[in-house]
């Protein structure tokens, strides 16, 4: 590929090193903790994809919040959004919905890409004319600020006319880089996601479908951990390192000495920062479940699941009788497990 990734261009430092086994100590752990009950992973991988849609569409300009996507993720059957950020909201979930199920039957090729993105731009009104195919207008990266207000051109990217032959050789390296096993996948995703980006070969949806692809490349990859814990938010906490990051390295890709140090580096922080999240997260887990009673269990699952939990939800969901659960449901705000809301009839909890 010209100027692509040479072995002689790649230096793998003590701290990639030392990252890299990190995040495979945890990769094969999770084997172990993965073996959580199935409602309890179904719950988690709620959590982390109402977090990944909601940071991965604010990165690049959305104002809402993870309780407003969590909102219309509940109403996704409507198929009719209002607002910009509301169809690429709807747009990003069933995305990752797609991956998260059908990921072993996704081939790595520039046909299947076009396709993820024609999913990801489905409800966005605006790009119906270019989604799932290359850019025809030449387009840059811009950094927007907490309020989605643009801020600045952060790379000049690749022209309509060089992103077909650019697409090509880069899907090609990576599909020869992971037959041939020798470079590391981690370090093939990490290549991949920050040239995909200095290409941006589409008009609309690159960085939210960089982010997909990590994601599919990942779990392709083994990182069956991934779905679990959102590696969008680490980096929407991170925003300005990671146009920092990127732009350090995508301004030396296209010459004789790319500088691959500062994306990696911050890539792999970032996967990292994700496993101690989620290490965390079922850590906590263990915890609360060996302590509540079962009746305590069902309630507090029923609110990671469904965002809140009502006095009907409760009786319904065990029929066991309101004098009963109430004194469970105060227990659980007693021990700091659920947030009380409202008053009254009008009282629901959920989760602190």
């Amino acid at each position: 590929m010209d100027c692509m990734l040479r072995s002689d261009t790649l230096q793998i430092t003590t701290e990639i090193l030392s990252l890299i086994a990190r995040i495979d100590e945890f990769k094969g752990a999770w084997r172990a903790l993965g073996s959580l009950a199935p409602d309890r992973l179904s719950a988690l991988r709620r959590v982390a994809t109402i977090e990944s849609i909601g940071s991965s569409t604010r990165i690049e300009g959305s104002k809402l919040t993870d309780r407003e996507v969590e909102k219309l993720l509940s109403n996704l059957a409507i198929q009719s959004f209002d607002t910009r950020d509301e169809q690429e909201v709807a747009g990003y979930a069933e995305l990752m919905e797609l991956v998260f199920g059908s990921w072993r039957h996704i081939p790595f090729n520039e046909n299947h890409i076009k396709q993820l993105h024609q999913i990801l731009l489905r409800h966005s009104e605006k790009d119906a004319r270019h989604r799932g195919q290359y850019k025809t207008s030449s387009n840059s990266v811009a950094a927007f600020d907490e309020n989605g207000v643009r801020i600045g051109i952060v790379f000049e990217t690749a022209s309509p006319f060089d992103t077909p032959r650019l697409m090509a050789e880069l899907v090609t390296w990576v599909n020869e880089e992971r037959g041939k096993a020798q470079l590391h996948p981690l370090l093939i995703v990490a290549i991949f996601v920050v040239v995909f980006l200095e290409i941006h070969p589409f008009q609309d949806g690159n960085g939210r479908l960089s982010r997909v692809l990590t994601t599919l490349l990942l779990i392709q990859a083994g990182y069956a951990y991934v779905p679990y814990s959102s590696l969008e938010s680490v980096i929407e906490l991170n925003k300005e390192a990671y146009y920092l990051a990127l732009r350090q390295t995508q301004g030396s890709i296209r010459t004789d000495a790319p500088n691959w140090q500062p994306w990696l580096v911050f890539f792999l922080r970032s996967l990292a920062e994700q496993v101690r999240r989620l290490e965390k997260k079922v850590e906590r887990e263990k915890i609360v479940l060996a302590a509540l009673p079962d009746l305590s269990l069902q309630i507090v699952e029923f609110a990671r699941e469904h965002g809140r939990i009502t006095m009907g939800d409760a009786i319904r969901l065990t029929g066991v009788s309101r004098n009963t659960l109430k004194q469970h449901l105060r227990n659980l705000v007693d021990r700091g497990h659920l947030n009380q809301q409202g008053s009254g009839r009008g009282v629901w909890y959920e989760l602190k």
